[in-house]
């Protein structure tokens, strides 16, 4: 697979990424909370819809690791090099989220425990990856003197 292919083919995977992180986030969500006759339907129904973009962060960011640093990727572009960190904290975030964050969200709803502080910390993280996607995204589609991605 060709250079300039591989470039096209990450900067893709990084604007589904962050295009899916910002729609759920910033709109479908907020929405599920305006029109569900319940806070807590719409907390299951978020609830789902999180795991579901975990999934699909894994998938983007397994990716765009192979693409980026692949055996065919002998050099990798300065701005390959600088999105890589984001790639991987974005990674790390999302395992996190849903491995460590969201299960005690949901035992403090069951249990009466600090919902306030795993719902905050769960929020905080979640931001923080829509950053490094959108990082990934802007590295990725820089252009360099000569116009080449």
């Amino acid at each position: 697979m060709s250079v300039n292919t591989r470039s096209r083919i990450s900067i893709l995977l990084a604007a589904l990424w962050w295009g899916s992180l910002s729609t759920l986030g910033f709109l479908v969500v907020p929405l599920l909370f305006v029109h569900l006759p319940s806070p807590a339907a719409a907390g299951a129904m978020a609830a789902k819809l999180f795991t579901a973009q975990t999934w699909l962060s894994i998938a983007c960011t397994f990716f765009l690791l192979l693409f980026l640093k692949g055996k065919e990727a002998v050099a990798l572009t300065q701005p390959a090099q600088d999105a890589m960190k984001y790639v991987v904290a974005g990674l790390l975030l999302a395992v996190l989220i849903e491995f460590a964050v969201s299960p005690r969200i949901v035992s403090a709803r069951a249990d009466g425990g600090n919902l306030q502080l795993w719902h905050g910390l769960g929020s905080a993280m979640y931001a923080a990856q829509w950053l490094a996607a959108g990082w990934t995204l802007w590295c990725l589609s820089r252009t360099t003197k000569d116009g080449a991605a």
